[in-house]
């Protein structure tokens, strides 16, 4: 455990006066995307000092010295902060991560010694959504297969390749948080049924988004066009798509993964793949990068993406404009959004 600060509960106390210091450890290149014009200009506001670190213009090491020197209240972070050192400096409060999993950045003794953390919660759920969205509708559309024969091999169109409208289909989703929900709104226009698998799927949730639940996963996987996972990666879920699951998705049928690949038993994913009778559109895969030589690579039923599915460069403004929220909410005692408890620590990836 921490030595640095007594426990305390994870919540917006408000401080005794204004926030006597905020680190920003943030590259030039996340600070133009995060937090361009204004909303860096109200960052530098929020604290009586403000100072700030390019966190690859040294080593880890130098990142930590930093933070001890400057002994900041407020750590403003994001993706090229280095993680934070086993003992924190004795004034730090308040982590407020621009991002999404935070695992990296802080581990849970440090929750659990009361550092309070925030990410970027929903503020871009609606925009991995979106690329659920494009990874439905490229599958239904052969997109990977007709890209590599016009590219690759100069074709055109023939008349034997099948495609798909999303217009009247069903689509089962496996997970039920924040960017499930959003997808289910995108939906709505395409007039599709919509079945969720997920525990926390309960009869007002069924009325509210016009939802059915469904049993089980074997039933989500056999009974819809469409299958999107979008389950966290915890112990209970690791792996839980297994050949036996992808196997009762019907000829012609999609999955698509946005959530975790290692939620997916890849090998048996490759199997089924090659058999080229289901339409895979994957974004997270268990090794990352994916490497050069996968055997998932030019196959022309899998539509394949190098995890994109986060905001992309022109929104992360919107998980700064979030963060920044944050920012005053800590400084002025108001309850803060996305904060990163224990428990939420321990089921996230």
């Amino acid at each position: 455990m921490l030595s640095t600060r007594s426990a305390r509960p994870v919540s917006a106390v408000r401080p005794a006066a204004r926030p006597a210091s905020l680190l920003l450890a943030l590259t030039p290149g996340e600070i133009r995307d995060f937090l361009p014009g204004a909303l860096m200009r109200e960052v530098q506001s929020v604290a009586t000092r403000f100072d700030a670190i390019d966190p690859l213009a040294g080593d880890e090491s130098r990142f930590h010295a930093t933070l001890a020197e400057v002994n900041p209240e407020i750590v403003v972070a994001a993706w090229k902060t280095p993680p934070l050192p086993a003992v924190l400096p004795p004034r730090l409060r308040y982590v407020c991560y621009l991002c999404g999993s935070v695992k990296r950045l802080v581990s849970a003794d440090h929750l659990e010694a009361g550092l309070l953390v925030t990410n970027w919660g929903g503020s871009i759920s609606r925009i991995v959504a979106e690329w659920a969205l494009f990874h439905i509708l490229s599958c239904l559309r052969r997109a990977t297969y007709w890209a590599l024969a016009m590219h690759r091999d100069g074709a055109w169109k023939n008349t034997t390749t099948e495609t798909a409208s999303l217009f009247g289909r069903t689509v089962g989703i496996h997970g039920f948080g924040l960017v499930a929900r959003e997808l289910i709104t995108l939906l709505r226009p395409f007039g599709v049924r919509i079945r969720v698998h997920a525990p926390d799927v309960t009869p007002e949730a069924e009325a509210r988004f016009d939802i059915q639940r469904a049993p089980s996963l074997e039933a989500l996987f056999a009974e819809n066009d469409i299958v999107v996972e979008l389950a966290p990666l915890i112990p209970e879920t690791t792996g839980i798509v297994t050949e036996a699951l992808l196997r009762r998705i019907r000829p012609g049928g999609v999955f698509v993964n946005l959530g975790r690949g290692a939620v997916v038993d890849e090998e048996a994913l490759v199997r089924v793949a090659r058999e080229g009778q289901v339409l895979f559109g994957l974004d997270v895969f268990s090794v990352e990068p994916l490497p050069a030589d996968h055997p998932l690579r030019g196959l022309t039923n899998v539509s394949l993406t190098p995890h994109l599915g986060g905001p992309t460069t022109d929104r992360r403004r919107d998980a700064g404009a979030h963060g920044l929220r944050n920012l005053q909410a800590y400084a002025t005692g108001e309850p803060l959004e996305s904060v990163i408890t224990p428990e939420v620590y321990a089921r996230t990836s």
